[in-house]
């Protein structure tokens, strides 16, 4: 299923849809994979407006994340995918965070307290990309930056939330599996791990989850990290509510395990990963229905 947009005429601004969801038939367990930043979607007013490379750019994408998760499809789980490129918003902020400097006639929406991240250029709207340079010759516009937010920020958000609705009336316990890939190397790191967990220090998932993803990992090889550097993101916090019986654990996937980084192509362990993550997802899913016994 691809959402619809509906934009102003004339606007300049995107017609793809914002998210892709494809659903297991049947239905084997309350399972959705979310993979919010593996896009590689930029509209053309974004491209005519850039300072910097697309190759910049696309070196923060988490590129074919949602094809290592696709076998979960064929095992009755549910994948929602973004479309639209991090750069062009990313999925996993808060739409709140917004850096106003960036709008030649002001923010499209009340922007919260300065976070680190916006101030590093990192808020829902990027401002830098992987090399650290400024993404635009010239400044947003309001309009600009509120159909972003509605049509694409929105939308995924509105219908990840609706999968999770529609579960609730037939299953106890929802696991949302919040996909994602990292660079193989972090300034002020010496090495990173091949997986990092991020279930928000606990809050955000049953352990029995976490446990049981990285005990798999383990099992294939992996060397496997909790919560860092990566704790979890917007989507961790806003929907891993265990008491209420929705579960969301974040994974991030070392990139040097199934793509060249500079070029943006997978490698022969993309086959190899994605039969790994296969194994991975048969595992979570039992385990869901096991929950919901």
């Amino acid at each position: 299923m691809r959402a619809t947009l509906d934009l102003p005429a004339g606007s300049g601004e995107t017609t793809l849809p914002a998210y892709e969801i494809s659903r297991g038939r049947p239905l084997a367990a309350p399972v959705i994979f979310a993979s919010p930043h593996s896009g590689s979607h930029y509209p053309a007013a974004m491209q005519a407006n850039l300072s910097v490379p697309l190759s910049d750019l696309r070196r923060t994408e988490d590129a074919f994340v949602d094809g290592l998760y696709e076998p979960a499809i064929a095992q009755g789980a549910i994948l929602i995918r973004a479309t639209h490129a991090r750069t062009y918003v990313d999925l996993n902020r808060d739409a709140r965070e917004l850096d106003a400097e960036m709008f030649i006639d002001g923010p499209p929406r009340t922007a919260g307290m300065p976070s680190a991240r916006v101030k590093a250029g990192l808020g829902c709207l990027p401002r830098v990309g992987a090399s650290g340079r400024d993404i635009y010759l010239n400044p947003l516009t309001r309009l600009e930056g509120a159909q972003r937010l509605e049509q694409v920020h929105d939308a995924y958000h509105q219908a990840l939330q609706a999968e999770i609705e529609a579960l609730k009336p037939n299953w106890s316990d929802i696991f949302v599996i919040d996909c994602h890939s990292m660079p193989s190397r972090q300034p002020g790191r010496a090495s990173m791990p091949d997986i990092v967990l991020g279930d928000r220090f606990g809050s955000s998932c049953t352990p029995k989850l976490t446990s049981l993803v990285e005990k798999q990992l383990r099992r294939g090889g992996f060397t496997v990290a909790r919560n860092a550097p990566y704790a979890g993101g917007y989507t961790t916090r806003k929907y891993g509510r265990p008491r209420r019986g929705v579960h969301v654990l974040q994974i991030e996937i070392n990139r040097s395990l199934y793509m060249n980084e500079l070029t943006i192509e997978t490698t022969r362990g993309f086959d190899t990963l994605q039969a790994q993550l296969s194994d991975l997802s048969a595992e979570i899913l039992t385990m869901a229905r096991l929950e919901n016994g």
